[in-house]
């Protein structure tokens, strides 16, 4: 069983992804799980999805699978699969509702590339008790469509206070996770830039996500 790491776009493309690739199959081959990376949608089927543990998408953007390829992924979550969305995996997908409730919130704007304060709500969970109470750093700061709060767990929020342009408010998720339908789902909107993939922060970020989705754990 391995991991895939899914990076098609359609449209505009981080700069990004060759790092975030390179640094999510450093993660799971430390945890000895066979991992390839691909841009082709064929390989969401069934004989494919079967062999897998997770899927990551990397930074997608548009619509990138044809109805087939979903009913795939949907059956491959329903069987106990797991997800983890990094950063513009939010922006993908848009007009597949059922991606929507598992990614968690839409992508909608974000202001300039910026420092922000980055606030651990959960210092429990696998993906944040690295951190201490806050976390400065620069990204795009991702506004949604909605707050996702009430359906999945909170791990990071944004002090809008701490940068311009933020249009969420005083609660502002970054990162949750949350279990739908039989399989896990982790989203971070972390990740815009090349060298947060060299971030020891970061990675143990994307580690303690890969570790919960993989789960089981607390």
């Amino acid at each position: 069983m391995g991991i895939l790491i899914f990076s098609k776009t359609c449209g505009y493309r981080h700069d990004s992804i060759p790092a975030g690739i390179a640094a999510v199959s450093r993660l799971a081959r430390a945890r000895g799980l066979p991992v390839e990376a691909t841009e082709d949608a064929g390989s969401f089927r069934p004989e494919v999805l079967s062999r897998l543990q997770a899927v990551v998408w990397l930074s997608p953007i548009g619509s990138v699978l044809d109805p087939e390829q979903r009913r795939a992924f949907q059956a491959f979550i329903r069987a106990g699969g797991a997800y983890l969305g990094i950063h513009a995996a939010s922006a993908c997908e848009p007009d597949w509702e059922w991606y929507g409730q598992l990614v968690g919130a839409r992508f909608t704007q974000h202001p300039p590339l910026q420092p922000a304060r980055v606030l651990v709500e959960d210092a429990t969970h696998p993906a944040t008790r690295h951190l201490g109470k806050t976390w400065l750093r620069s990204d795009e700061w991702y506004d949604f469509d909605r707050n996702p709060r009430s359906k999945v767990r909170v791990l990071l929020t944004v002090d809008e206070a701490s940068y311009e342009g933020g249009l969420m408010g005083s609660d502002h998720p970054l990162a949750w996770c949350h279990e739908l339908e039989g399989g896990r789902a982790f989203y971070t909107a972390l990740g815009h830039a090349a060298a947060d993939y060299d971030d020891a922060a970061f990675l143990a970020h994307l580690d303690g996500g890969l570790s919960w989705a993989l789960g089981p754990e607390p």
